[in-house]
C-alpha cells in the first residue's frame, strides 16, 4: 500500500491539508498527518486544531511514497523554515519520489530550484516565487514527480490527482462520483 505524509505547521490551510487526507484515505491509501514540529495538536490558519498521527521525529521517511505540503499562512513559511523537512523534500525530489504542494506551498519548490523547466501553479500572489517554472492557471499541474495546485478551491482536484497517481484514473473518477464532484 502506498504511503503519503502530509505535513502540518501552525497556520496551515485546513481545507487544503484535510481534503487530500480525506480523499486519499477513502481511496484506500495510507495517509499520515505529520506535525512539522513536535506538537501533536496543530492549529490551522482559521483556528481549527487537528490531532496529528505523528510528530516530525516519529516520521519514518523511508516508508513514504509522497510528501505533501499544504499552503496557508504562516504555515507555508514555517514548513520552509523546517530544515530537516526541506532536506527530505530535496531527497525525495532527487530520488524521483513524489512531492506535492498547494496554494502558497509550491513557492517552497520554486525557492529550492525544483520547478525549473516544469509546468507549475500556485496561489496567484505567489506566482513570482515559482522560479524557472512555466506558470499556468490550471487547478493542478503534474510534472513527472512534482505536483502543484492553486489553492483551497482546487483542493478536491489536488486530492483526486494524488489518488489517481497511486490508485489509477478509474478509482479517482469513481471517488469523484462518490463525493459528488463534477
Amino acid at each position: 500500500m502506498k504511503r503519503i505524509a502530509i505535513f502540518f505547521a501552525e497556520g496551515y490551510e485546513e481545507i487544503e491539508a484535510l481534503t487530500v487526507a480525506d480523499i486519499c484515505r477513502r481511496c484506500g491509501l495510507h495517509v499520515e498527518l505529520v506535525s512539522a514540529a513536535e506538537e501533536r495538536m496543530v492549529k490551522g490558519s482559521h483556528d481549527i486544531v487537528v490531532q496529528m498521527d505523528k510528530t516530525f521525529s516519529q516520521a519514518d521517511f523511508s516508508e513514504y511514497d509522497m510528501l505533501v505540503l499544504p499552503g496557508g499562512m504562516p504555515g507555508t513559511k514555517k514548513l520552509e523554515a523546517q530544515e530537516e523537512l526541506m532536506a527530505q523534500i530535496d531527497a525525495f525530489y532527487a530520488e524521483g519520489k513524489y512531492i506535492a504542494a498547494i496554494c502558497a506551498a509550491p513557492s517552497i519548490f520554486g525557492h529550492r530550484g525544483i520547478l525549473k523547466g516544469r509546468k507549475a501553479c500556485c496561489y496567484p500572489s505567489f506566482e513570482s516565487h515559482l522560479e524557472g517554472a512555466d506558470v499556468t492557471k490550471g487547478p493542478v499541474e503534474i510534472s513527472e514527480n512534482v505536483i502543484t495546485s492553486r489553492g483551497m478551491g482546487t483542493a478536491v482536484d489536488f486530492g483526486l490527482a494524488i489518488a489517481e497517481i497511486f490508485c489509477g484514473r478509474e478509482k479517482a473518477e469513481e471517488m469523484a462520483g462518490t463525493i459528488v464532484y463534477r
